[in-house]
């Protein structure tokens, strides 16, 4: 077995600015070891021998790639069925009713802000075809979800989950949602054609044509320090209409004096 390719302070600090600047993901002397780890094949597969080379490389990609394989490889994606169910249950028996009844044009416009693999953004679109039962079809009411991962909306968009994933939701979605598919779970068609994935970069600035009712934004801004997070909140803000939601993480926290969003519960904030 080949022996680790080490990296130097001087290049870990290179990389970590590199990360930061391009996705705003803090990259700590605590990381050191994920970002040997989670590089190492990729420069074996370049014949590379030290960060360094690596570093020149990716300066000298004009197309992007190396950059967006150095996002799939950082990201963090982990995440679950029901992951802090308590968001859920609140989205079903009080955000939803209560943005819905201000809608005019059924027009229903939720975004994922950081979908990973997929499991947040099903579980709302089942959770909204519950609500809506035998009206879903009068409603526009798919979902935008978006991740920096092209590896993670790749597994996302295939919507195959393991049966213990799986078997964290109410057995209600999973029976009625769900197909067997040998070991594992495939979401059924009609929930897979209600989410749109897309790549977006949310350090970034981003365009919509319309602001959402609901952003779920959860379990990201850990890795990102305090300036670009309230430059994060503040866009986004800017994208929900009068009386729309924010959810963030349980982890996550905004600042009170800092936040224009008003505080409804821990995790979850309004537009007033």
């Amino acid at each position: 077995m080949n022996e680790p390719i080490d990296i130097t302070q001087k290049e870990f600090s290179t990389i970590s600015k590199l990360v930061y600047e391009s996705f705003g993901i803090i990259l700590n002397d605590s990381k050191r070891s994920l970002v040997v780890n989670r590089l190492n094949k990729l420069l074996r597969s370049r014949g590379l021998s030290t960060f360094s080379q690596y570093f020149q490389q990716l300066q000298s990609d004009k197309s992007g790639d190396e950059l967006q394989l150095l996002a799939n490889s950082i990201s963090t994606n982990h995440t679950f069925f029901n992951r802090e169910s308590r968001h859920f249950e609140y989205y079903s028996k009080e955000a939803l009713p209560e943005v819905t009844k201000n809608i005019t044009d059924n027009d229903l416009r939720v975004w994922c802000a950081a979908s990973s693999t997929g499991e947040e953004p099903y579980t709302l679109a089942m959770l909204q075809k519950e609500f809506f039962g035998m009206q879903y079809n009068q409603w526009k009411a798919g979902l935008l979800a978006t991740d920096i991962s092209e590896t993670a909306l790749g597994k996302a968009t295939q919507g195959v989950y393991p049966a213990d994933e799986v078997n964290k939701l109410p057995p209600t979605l999973k029976n009625k949602y769900f197909s067997k598919s040998g070991d594992e779970f495939a979401v059924k068609p009609d929930i897979k054609k209600e989410v749109a994935f897309r790549k977006l970069n949310l350090v970034k600035p981003f365009k919509f044509k319309k602001p959402f009712h609901v952003i779920f934004c959860r379990n990201v801004m850990i890795y990102f320090d305090q300036p670009t997070k309230d430059s994060l909140i503040k866009r986004m803000y800017d994208y929900t209409v009068p009386g729309g939601y924010l959810f963030i993480g349980h982890s996550e926290t905004i600042p009170r004096h800092n936040c224009p969003y008003k505080f409804i519960m821990p995790a979850v904030y309004r537009k007033v």
